[in-house]
């Protein structure tokens, strides 16, 4: 009789690839570990120092496309391209993340008004080009405007925002006593003086925020043909900006 063939044992056992031996990490590995961020290639890697303005630079990008819902630490490593860890050991925490963000939001505003007050003209005019300033700001950056004004989201303590704040407001001061053909103190207000700013600020910010969110649309289309929101702030601000006894 015929031998069967012997079976082989290891037909009916799945195949297992032998374990890998241990070695060094990948070099991207070990620099992602020791840096906090991933290597990148062709040698495009963040210089020592600048991964700071890198991560706010993201930051303001998520803020614009995503709104603040959508700013998270993770969200701003993403955008820029870095290990999620980098935004927390820069900025502590997300509170951290927005006070420094919103502190360039305020050097910026901070720019703007002071360009807008170089222009010259009349006391009453260089109030007139502030206020225009200050919504034209708004609308060419509404996420990091938006965020200035939420102070539940900051740390207003936080050395870079409080000075940047302070600067802002002082500047805004400044605008309103050139408009009023007079001094002002951001430090000492008169009665008189403080309601002046207050009115001003309550005008042109009420009429920033009515405009970003959509609620003068209804206006608008009412108006003349060939009127926008342009004009009608240019109205609205002939009619207040006085000089003081006018």
């Amino acid at each position: 009789m015929a031998r069967l063939p012997r079976e082989n044992k290891t037909q009916n056992k799945a195949y297992r690839a032998p374990a890998p031996k241990p070695g060094k990490p990948s070099k991207a590995a070990a620099e992602k570990k020791s840096t906090g961020r991933p290597r990148r290639s062709g040698g495009d890697s963040y210089h020592h120092g600048d991964l700071h303005g890198a991560l706010l630079t993201a930051a303001e990008t998520v803020l614009e496309r995503d709104g603040l819902a959508g700013l998270t630490l993770r969200a701003v490593a993403r955008e820029a391209g870095v290990s999620h860890a980098a935004p927390t050991h820069h900025f502590g925490d997300l509170t951290g993340l927005l006070s420094e963000l919103a502190a360039i939001g305020y050097r910026k505003f901070s720019a703007a008004m002071m360009a807008a007050g170089a222009a010259g003209g009349t006391g009453p005019e260089k109030g007139m080009a502030n206020a225009k300033a200050y919504v034209a700001y708004a609308r060419a950056h509404p996420g990091l405007y938006a965020l200035m004004f939420r102070n539940e989201r900051l740390d207003m303590k936080r050395p870079s925002l409080h000075e940047a704040a302070s600067a802002a407001f002082a500047g805004f001061a400044r605008a309103i006593a050139a408009s009023r053909q007079e001094q002002i103190s951001a430090e000492a207000l008169s009665l008189d003086q403080a309601a002046a700013i207050a009115r001003a600020w309550s005008l042109v910010h009420g009429f920033t925020t009515l405009l970003l969110d959509g609620r003068l649309a209804d206006i608008l289309r009412r108006l003349p043909k060939g009127n926008d929101a342009e004009t009608l702030l240019d109205a609205m601000l002939r009619s207040t900006v006085r000089p003081p006894g006018a």
